[in-house]
Parts: C-alpha cells; structure tokens; sequence
C-alpha cells in the first residue's frame, strides 16, 4: 500500500514535470517566432543551428573524454577556470553601476553606516518587506570589511556562481552516479548567460542559489550530520534570498515519500533526522530575526508585513502579473499600514473579478509563464551594459543570453520524456518537487524573468538527462552511415 502511494507521487510529479516543461516550450516557440523569425528569420535561425549544434558538440567531447578520477577532475577544473575568465571579463566590461532593487541595497549602505534608518515610516520599502533586511546585513558586512566598493560584491558572486556549478556536477553525479550526464549539466549551466549576467549587481539570488543547492546535496548525504548542516544551509538562505517556504515544502513530502515511507515500511530514523532540518532551520531564521530587531537595524525582523501587494501584482491582467507603476499609484501611501492593506485587499478583490468576468486566468497564466520561464530573463537588462555598446551590439548579446535560455528549455523538455521514463532515481525529486512548488507560486504572485535563477540549475540537470540522450546517439548514427556507404 505504501509503495503503491510512493509510485502514484512519483507517476504526478514526473507527469507535472512534463506537462510544465512542454508549456514552457511551446510559449518558447511563440516568443521566438514572434520575435525573431518574422523580423530576422535568417540570422536568427543560423544563430540558433550554429549555437545548437556548437553546445551538442561540446557535449559530446564532454560525454567522450576518459570517465577516470584525473580525467574527471582536469575536466571540471577546466571548465571552471574558463568560466571565472569569462566571468571577470564580463564584469570588468560592463558598468559599475547598480539599478534597481539592487541599487536600493547598493545606495543606501553609507547612510545606514553613518546611522541613518533603514526606513523612516512603516510603508517604506524595507519596513513592509523587512524579509529583505538580511541581504541588506550581508551587504553591511562586506563594506565593513571590504570599504565600499562593488568589486568584492561582485567577485563574490562569481565565486557563488562557480561553486554552484560544481555543486551540480556533485548533485547530478550523486543521484544519477553518471559522471558524464554531471559534466554536460555543470556546461549547460554555465554557458546561460541570462544565468550569470547580473553577477556584477549586488544580488542576493546567487549566495542563495548556492546554499539551497548545498541544502540539496547535503540532505542527499542522508546523515545526522548532514542533516544538521542542510538546516544551517536552508536558514542561511532563506535570511539571503526569502524563498525559503517553497524549498521547505519539497524537502518535507520527498522525506515523507521518499525517505520515511520506503520499501512499504516506515523510517522512523528518517523523520528525526527531517525534524533536526527544521528545527535547525527554524532556531536559526528566528534567531537571526530576533537579532536583526535587537540591533534596531530593523523593528520587524525578517517578516513580511505585506504579503497581499505581491498577489495583487501578480493578478493584475493588464500587466501581465509583473510590477505596474499605474497599480501601485491606485494605492494612498500617506495613510496607515491596515488602511493600505483595505485598499490592496480591494484591488486584488477586483483583479480576480476581473480574471472571473472575463475568463482571462488562462491568458494570465501564459503571460506569467512567459515571462517567468520562456522569454528571456531579461537579466542583461540590469546590467546597464546597452550605455556602453551601440543598440546592435547590445541586440546581439540579448539574443546570445536568450539562446542560452532556449538550450535549457529544449533539452529539459526532452530531459523531461526521458526521465518519465526512468522514474527510478529518487533523488532528483529532491530538486523537482520545490521546483514545481516554486513554479505554482508564480503563477499568483509578482514575477520577473530574473526571479527564474536559483531554479536554472535545476533545469539544467533535466537538461543534461535530455542532452545525453542526444549525444550517446551519435557513435550510432556514424556507425550506420558507414554501413550504408
């Protein structure tokens, strides 16, 4: 009986994994055609045949290269040094200067250090999202020790960025035990610029990516002590980047389906060893809260005193659930913190009148997925590399960080048929079940294509399954045109 329970969990999960990755591509193709091809057609398809046909070269040089310790070692190695390279010429080329939420923790750093307040009323930016006051304790920390100065920021970034790469080759190597499956996804990882671009802004998605991988591949080590340190990881993170909710759903129903209900029996070992998790997760959180309101950097800890805001964004039709000044203008920020809340409460109330009226969630929903999954991240974007080439020039390199995008996206669905079928690795649905949670979510709350980040590595493994596939044919298809001839 249990097992039948396992197999049924498994059998959704797999089917909601192909489902979702089969939208994503079929809006993909619809970007693109409407995009690129009835503008660019020729350019844009020779663009993708040789970038498709380079990175499934290079794959099979991967997935051909010697599977012995040394082999394996020079390999990541040298696809790591080649990434820094390339990593600290991109943040040497492009402009110092940050934007957006990044520019709201880069700018305010001095003042805060001088004793200004983090907020001067309990509508400003950090007093209603006060989650966002460990990022901004983090980036504190650094100018203490490093002066203010964005370089170390950056530096730091790329050295979260190469460490998550090889926690992908370990992830990947320890679930599916296929050292070249765990090459081709660490170099499909890599080569997404849409993935690596902002690491020249003061972002917090890239130390958090890092630790909740690190949470992954520690709860797969399936030891007291690991589980221990997953918990210390998932805290970590979750005071860096505020996801943490969507991570701790998928670790707790793979404990339960796949750890403490195994093999038609119940392990009891495996249930303490997911309460160590969550009890380290939650003295840590709740600890670094109460420190963060000891310190008066900031009265609300790491709470979130405005969840509502996020909803009604991302219900809002007319901009396609992304942020919408003209929605944000409907609200009296001059009056009180529950007033406001009424006045956001009735917006979301007639948004989803809205959606009901018109039977418009569907539509919604495409436009989120879009924007969130299958167009570009637009992470080039927040780079503010267009003030330093010329408008041709920086058309060019938004298409290389989008077909990066569209690599991840066709090999994971293809990587996501194949892994229909093999259904035995338990592992990855460590990583796909707060993957799916995360991608639900979206669909109700604020969302921008850059939020897609921490979860890139993730479909970068489903990626490899699909790229593996592709390239272990190849020895067969030279073999059988050498029979014909």
């Amino acid at each position: 009986m249990l097992n039948k329970a396992q197999k049924l969990v498994t059998q959704i999960t797999l089917f909601c994994m192909v489902i979702f990755t089969t939208i994503v591509f079929i809006i993909m193709l619809k970007n693109v055609f409407q995009t690129y091809m009835q503008s660019h057609l020729v350019l844009f398809s020779l663009a993708l045949i040789l970038t498709l046909l380079g990175v499934i070269l290079i794959s099979y040089l991967l997935y051909i290269i010697p599977e012995n310790k040394l082999a394996n070692r020079l390999t990541i190695l040298a696809m790591m040094l080649v990434f820094v390279i390339v990593s600290l010429l991109w943040i040497n080329f492009v402009p110092k200067t940050q934007i957006s939420d990044f520019g709201n923790f880069w700018s305010r750093v001095t003042g805060i250090l001088k004793g200004d307040l983090l907020y001067y009323t309990n509508q400003d930016y950090f007093a209603k999202w006060a989650y966002q006051t460990g990022f901004m304790a983090y980036i504190l920390l650094l100018v203490k020790i490093f002066g203010f100065h964005i370089l170390p920021v950056q530096l730091l970034n790329i050295l979260y960025q190469v460490f998550t790469i090889l926690l992908i080759y370990k992830i990947t190597l320890k679930i599916f035990k296929n050292v070249k499956m765990a090459r081709i996804s660490a170099f499909l990882l890599m080569i997404d610029l849409d993935w690596f671009a902002i690491s020249s802004q003061a972002d917090n998605q890239y130390l958090g990516s890092f630790l909740f991988l690190l949470t992954f591949y520690l709860v797969l080590q399936n030891k007291y002590w690991s589980y221990l340190l997953a918990g210390i990881c998932l805290a970590l993170g979750a005071i860096i980047r505020p996801i943490g909710p969507v991570i701790i759903a998928g670790i707790i129903v793979y404990a339960i389906v796949y750890a403490i209900v195994n093999n038609n029996s119940i392990h009891i070992e495996q249930l303490w060893k997911l309460l160590v998790l969550l009890g380290m997760y939650f003295l840590i959180f709740n600890g670094a809260g109460l420190l963060i309101k000891s310190s008066g950097l900031n009265q609300y800890g790491l709470s979130n005193r405005d969840p509502g805001w996020k909803f009604a964004v991302g219900l809002n039709y007319r901009s396609g659930g992304t942020y919408d000044q003209k929605l944000f203008e409907q609200i009296n920020t001059n009056k009180n913190q529950q007033q406001m809340k009424q006045e956001e409460k009735k917006i979301l109330t007639d948004e989803i009148s809205y959606l009901n009226k018109n039977h418009k969630w569907l539509s919604l929903f495409q436009k989120k997925i879009s924007t969130s999954w299958s167009s570009s991240s637009h992470a080039i974007d927040f780079t503010s590399v267009n003030t330093k080439v010329s408008p041709r020039t920086y058309q060019k390199l938004t298409l290389l960080g989008y077909l990066g995008s569209i690599i991840i996206i066709l090999f994971s669905w293809i990587g996501s048929f194949v892994l229909y079928k093999m259904k035995e690795y338990q592992g990855i649905f460590l990583l796909i079940l707060p993957f799916l949670a995360f991608a639900v979510v979206q669909l109700f709350i604020e969302v921008q294509g850059r939020y897609r980040i921490e979860f890139i590595p993730i479909l970068a493994i489903i990626s490899s399954i699909g790229m593996m596939e592709i390239v272990k044919r190849i020895p067969t298809i030279f073999h059988q045109r050498k029979q014909i001839e």
